[in-house]
């Protein structure tokens, strides 16, 4: 099975993939983990990507591509893969029909008010790097250690509001490329993590 999952910042999309795909015996290619992992083995592409970060420019969606095509051909993907964080734009899509087909591609919606407060609440312990929210904490210091916890800018409302408007504005063409294909399914976000990936197993048809 060959699967894409989209979803805004916080939805958990990257907890879900990583589960369905052990399920399912498939590849998780999250494009980030992928990148690092072509620049540490040296491949061609990797090369090209490690000589433009090196260069403080951003990662061409031409090596962008190409990374995904080289590592959709190893091994582990003959039973097939679920693309994390690719594609991105209808171009990349484009470019992705151009040497795979896809079985399906589950979007997880979270309305954005409930992403808001999922990743504004979120606390980073200084000392042991833990991850909390301060809905399941008693006292403003990490559970763990003890440590002090802090929020990341990445997780103040303005950046997360901005981040959210830039993936709505990126993923509304190719939500919609996606659906005039058929292969689109919307799975609701706004739950636990094992009703998630229920929903998730049911929209793919094999619970």
């Amino acid at each position: 099975m060959k699967l894409i999952f989209l979803g805004p910042p916080g939805a958990g999309k990257g907890t879900q993939a990583a589960e369905v795909a052990a399920k399912l015996n498939i590849a998780h290619i999250s494009t980030g983990d992928m990148l690092r992992r072509a620049i540490r083995l040296g491949t061609p592409t990797g090369k090209q990507a490690k000589e433009t970060i090196d260069a403080g420019k951003l990662v061409s969606d031409e090596i962008v591509i190409a990374m995904v095509e080289e590592r959709i051909r190893e091994a582990d993907c003959v039973n097939g893969f679920l693309l994390d964080g690719f594609p991105r734009s209808v171009h990349q899509a484009e470019a992705l029909e151009g040497f795979s087909a896809i079985d399906c591609v589950i979007e997880i919606d979270v309305a954005d008010d409930k992403l808001l407060s999922r990743l504004t609440g979120r606390r980073v312990c200084k000392d042991c790097q833990g991850t909390f929210h301060i809905s399941q904490l008693e006292k403003e210091v990490c559970p763990v250690c003890g440590g002090a916890l802090y929020q990341r800018d990445d997780d103040k409302p303005e950046t997360i509001e901005n981040r959210l408007k830039v993936y709505h504005t990126q993923t509304a063409p190719l939500i919609a490329f996606y659906k005039e294909r058929g292969l689109l399914k919307v799975v609701n976000g706004d739950d636990t993590p094992v009703n998630v990936t229920r929903a998730i197993f049911r929209a793919l048809g094999c619970e």
